[in-house]
């Protein structure tokens, strides 16, 4: 299985670089997709890219019949989006905030 690319990673970063500190951190041979601390992204095998998804963006992945990283909530980014900036920063910013919902869940059961 091929690893995520660098200059993959670094094409995904600048798309994504109006989003508020992001940063990504090498991890199993791939990356994960940091903002805010967060991780919201993730960088897979042979340059698969996927975002976090739950209650309030999931839908949009399943209309697309998008792929699950299982077993986390992550799940692949249609080539149609990726390829659509606007659209692509939209997926990523509600990617971000179902992050922040998730961890804040997870916060509050503690």
């Amino acid at each position: 299985m091929m690893r995520a690319t660098k200059e993959f990673l670094q094409s995904v970063m600048d798309k994504l670089s109006s989003l508020p500190a992001l940063d990504s951190r090498a991890m199993f041979g791939g990356y994960g997709i940091y903002s805010g601390g967060l991780m919201f992204g993730l960088l897979a095998d042979e340059n698969s890219l996927y975002f976090k998804a739950g209650e309030t963006n999931l839908a949009d992945y399943q209309l697309y019949a998008s792929h699950q990283f299982k077993p986390m909530p992550y799940w692949e980014v249609p080539a149609d989006v990726f390829e659509d900036d606007d659209l692509f920063l939209k997926w990523a910013e509600r990617s971000v905030t179902q992050a922040r919902l998730m961890a804040s869940k997870k916060a509050s059961k503690k």
